[in-house]
């Protein structure tokens, strides 16, 4: 099976999140059920000198206010990547993929997307190349317009017809809202913003791109069941709750996995020292290794929690920050990755200034120090206040590292809560703790740091943590299936 992939982000190419990581490691996990997965990314700097094999597919002369070319190239794992080149749109120096220098978005990502989703929609077609796929795979707003052209085809005028398209929400909380003034630019018709209509992507007096997606698209996904749930209710929906309850049989929520040969604590050089179950001990290799580093305090008997994330209320941060006190009163210690507002980022460069030796704070985003956060810290703290899955608490439970998470979305999916039952069964791997509020928070920390205090009992869960497959290898089945009855009807 021919599948195109559709992605404003792929990991190792470009990354700002967990979409990244998807889009880079799902196609490879369905090699072994015979899909031929490309991928389509934007041509952004620096992209192009990862790639091998690089050749020239088709010339675009009028790509959206300026010329492009799709070129075919190869990551050094083997990932068949299909790059937009486009100067004009995607040569920027700035805050990344989609923001400037100051942190603004680009005032023209409606059309760096929209020209992403027409050329995925060309090559949906079989126009561009000899390549046509079976079907489309699109993630999140930056690609779902590919489904609103598809949607609006002419007639072609040979035999081929449009595939089906799968759109993956990862996070509804980005909606791609423009003015309805660009529709002409992004070659859409005017009935494609009839307003009040239901089979439109006008929403709320804007032109949304995830809502072209949620309408047009052949199938929905999402990447936990849980949060497939959510969004359904109003609560969690954004208002999207109405149009998702509209099509109930069209969206499946398949939790993601994470790539166990990039995320491996036996294997990986970005440790000081590797581990595995059988070798557990060096673990501790790790943690003092990693005390040293952030400059804490060496002690084996202080319970280390990390933070690896994006610095926001959606995330649950501003939670932490009032939970530190009952944190620090239990003698643990706190170490965190991230950057986002500026108030939490503040608040944790206090926090780090006010206890030094018993809080870390690492502001920006650093994928060898990630690794041996995971690797050197006890337990990582994911208090987020909705998660469509969640990667990070994946990590942790592949390197022992017992998430403490709020009980929503995929948080709520993949971690099993230390609770009596759980431990007396001998299938606990952390910590879960709702409502999702700073004291709730703080007690599943203390719980933690309960369980921490009797090192056979910490021991246990932790082995348990190591031994779950978070691989990409159920779901990598899941969606072949969903694949396959898109496809066959079967």
């Amino acid at each position: 099976m021919k599948v195109l992939f559709v992605t404003p982000e792929c990991y190792p190419l470009v990354k700002t999140g967990g979409l990244a990581d998807v889009a880079g490691a799902l196609p490879l996990a369905l090699t072994p059920f015979a899909v031929e997965a490309r991928v389509l990314l934007p041509g952004y700097p620096g992209v192009r000198e990862q790639l091998t094999g690089m050749r020239k597919v088709a010339a675009l002369p009028k790509l959206f206010g300026g010329t492009g070319t799709l070129t075919a190239g190869r990551t050094a794992d083997g990932l068949e990547v299909l790059l937009l080149e486009a100067p004009h749109l995607y040569t920027r120096t700035g805050g990344g993929p989609y923001l400037d220098a100051d942190g603004n978005d680009w005032p023209d990502n409606y059309l760096r997307f929209g020209a992403l989703s027409w050329v995925g929609a060309e090559i949906a077609m079989g126009r561009l190349g000899d390549w046509q796929p079976e079907l489309v795979h699109l993630h999140d707003w930056q690609a779902a317009l590919t489904a609103a052209y598809l949607h609006f085809e002419k007639k072609p005028l040979d035999s081929r017809t449009a595939p089906p398209t799968l759109l993956t929400i990862h996070n509804l909380a980005f909606q791609g809202l423009f003015g309805t003034d660009t529709l002409a630019a992004l070659r859409l018709p005017p009935v494609a913003l009839a307003p009040g209509d239901t089979d439109s992507m006008e929403y709320w007096g804007y032109l949304s791109f995830l809502k072209a997606g949620v309408m047009w698209s052949t199938h929905l996904s999402t990447v936990s069941p849980t949060y497939a749930r959510e969004i359904r209710t109003p609560d969690q929906g954004m208002g999207f709750d109405g149009l998702l309850r509209a099509r109930p049989d069209h969206l499946t929520g398949i939790a993601n996995g994470i790539d166990d040969t990039v995320w491996n604590p036996a294997t990986d050089p970005a440790l000081d020292s590797v581990y595995s179950v059988r070798r557990l001990p060096a673990k501790a290799t790790n943690k003092a290794a990693l005390q040293v580093e952030l400059g804490l305090h060496v002690r084996v008997e202080a319970p280390l929690f990390c933070v690896v994330s994006r610095l926001t209320t959606q995330k649950g941060l501003d939670l932490l920050l009032d939970a530190l006190p009952r944190l620090l009163g239990r003698g643990a210690q706190l170490a965190v990755l991230g950057s986002g507002e500026r108030a939490l980022e503040d608040g944790f460069r206090r926090a780090a200034e006010e206890h030094h030796g018993n809080v870390s704070v690492t502001i920006g985003y650093d994928e060898p120090l990630s690794h041996r956060l995971q690797a050197g810290s006890d337990a990582i703290i994911v208090p987020s206040r909705f998660e469509p899955c969640g990667l990070t608490q994946l990590y942790g439970l592949r390197y022992g590292t017992l998430p403490v998470v709020a009980r929503v979305g995929g948080l709520a999916d993949t971690v099993i809560d230390a609770n009596a039952a759980a431990l007396h069964d001998g299938v606990a791997t952390g910590f879960q703790f709702s409502p999702v509020d700073a004291e709730q928070l703080a007690a599943a920390i203390e719980r933690a740091c309960d369980l921490y205090a009797d090192a056979l009992a910490w021991q246990r869960v932790v082995k348990r943590a190591m031994t779950r497959d978070v691989s990409w290898s159920s779901a990598a089945g899941a969606y072949i299936d969903l694949y396959r009855h898109l496809t066959t009807g079967a």
